[in-house]
């Protein structure tokens, strides 16, 4: 569904590759992740815009009928319920354009991944 073929350099470069409505859709969930995880780096990954806090946290993108959404096996698990009535598989999920994505739930999972990723960090530096 991207218009260029160009891998992007950048969240903002992945964005503008795709038709106005679309990239309205991808702004809003950005900007959620951004607010769920404030401290989070922005990078591409896998072709992906992804944020990373101490290790990948998210990832999204834009297809041609759903934007996926990947936040690892245990976002999926945790939020196993809320996602139930979305095509989803071990460590994605797909949210159909022609429906509000549901942003709330979005920045739930980010708050867990956040949580998870840190806890993971502590946990790995009390070994040393």
């Amino acid at each position: 569904m991207r218009t260029t073929q160009t891998p992007p350099r950048n969240i903002d470069e992945y964005i503008a590759a795709f038709p106005d409505d679309v990239q309205e859709v991808l702004e809003k969930i950005r900007l959620r992740i951004r607010k769920a995880a404030p401290d989070a780096e922005e990078t591409v990954r896998y072709g992906l815009p992804t944020f990373r806090l101490e290790g990948n946290l998210v990832h999204f993108g834009a297809w041609r009928e759903h934007v996926g959404f990947y936040p690892t096996p245990t976002g999926i698990e945790k939020f196993e319920k809320e996602l139930s009535v979305y095509e989803r598989a071990k460590g994605s999920v797909k949210f159909p354009l022609a429906r509000p994505v549901p942003l709330a739930l979005i920045s739930r999972i980010v708050k867990f991944r956040v949580k998870e990723n840190l806890d993971k960090a502590a946990a790995k530096a009390k070994k040393k």
